[in-house]
């Protein structure tokens, strides 16, 4: 059996040909409809899932993690700033991204645990559809405080109207109310299908992430190092709210993998509209440049061992 799941060796493709410069592109319609794919699908399954569990036994949980994704970015911006000495609107919208999540690394995550057939707590999809907002709100006081120089009422339109949002939002409706039963008429476009949506999907994203670079180079190997210690930290966490939660390894390592994410799709864009002035290079740099990469080769496996010695602290 390979090392790599086949997934992960698409993303490889997609970074080794971004950074030789090769002539190689998604078409943008082709990505979109992935990316599109790629958020009905996780909506689904944790929408079927969801169906299955009461929601008040799950409601502890998920207040559990709204309360991460606050703190997080907390502790995130005092070391932007003292060690990193970002600019404040710098420090906020980056503390921002790592307080929220990414998608894509939870999907690549999912594949992990199905790949080497571990089971998981498929309704923590409901986890990455609510730790979208919270660090968002908190990077932006950060930034500008309690005033009125915020656009609440257009960050929160754009923000919630996001298409990662609506898109997870609804798959988990449709889920929910369908159960599996009814969702299995779909199953084969949306469930079957999923892997082969990912392994494209990471083709692109191995491309964006090799355009990074010149970022990285220019901003100094600070943003390599928070890049590669943040979601180490918060995966510790995520390990213990994981223990804490009573979930299996898988949903534990899922949970760990949440934490350790950081955005590359919601918050630049709630930054780009609330916090014009802070670099969004900086950012993605970070996020997506270093973080994303790390996660994907190495961060997962990482994380399941971390998953796995809780389990054996438990025990």
């Amino acid at each position: 059996m390979p090392t790599l799941d086949p997934v992960v060796l698409f993303f490889l493709l997609g970074l080794t040909a971004g950074l030789l410069r090769a002539e190689l592109r998604l078409p943008p319609a082709i990505y979109e409809f992935l990316t599109v794919l790629l958020l009905l699908t996780i909506g689904l399954k944790g929408g079927v899932e969801l169906a299955a569990h009461p929601f008040g036994a799950l409601l502890p949980r998920m207040l559990l993690v709204v309360l991460a994704g606050i703190v997080l970015p907390l502790l995130a911006y005092p070391v932007l700033r003292a060690v990193g000495r970002m600019a404040r609107p710098d420090a906020a919208s980056i503390a921002a991204h790592y307080g929220s999540v990414s998608v894509g690394t939870y999907a690549v995550a999912v594949a992990y645990l199905g790949y080497r057939g571990i089971a998981f707590e498929e309704y923590l999809a409901v986890f990455l559809v609510l730790l979208e907002m919270p660090a968002i709100v908190v990077g932006i006081l950060l930034a500008r405080g309690v005033g009125r120089g915020v656009q609440w009422r257009a960050m929160t339109r754009e923000v919630l109207l996001g298409k990662s949002i609506v898109l997870l939002t609804g798959g988990l409706l449709i889920g929910w109310v369908g159960g599996s039963d009814g969702v299995a008429p779909i199953a084969p476009l949306f469930m079957d299908l999923f892997k082969g949506v990912l392994a494209l999907f990471l083709l692109e994203m191995g491309l964006i992430a090799a355009g990074q670079a010149g970022d990285l180079r220019r901003h100094g190997v600070f943003l390599i190092i928070f890049g590669v210690v943040m979601p180490l930290a918060s995966a510790v966490v995520g390990a213990g709210m994981g223990w804490t939660m009573g979930l299996s390894v898988g949903g534990t390592t899922l949970l760990a993998t949440l934490m350790a994410s950081a955005s590359y799709i919601a918050v630049p864009a709630a930054m780009r509209l609330s916090l014009p002035e802070a670099n969004p290079a900086l950012s993605l740099a970070a996020s997506l440049g270093v973080t994303f990469p790390f996660n994907i080769l190495i961060g997962i496996p990482l994380y399941h061992r971390f998953a796995e010695f809780t389990q054996r602290l438990g025990g």
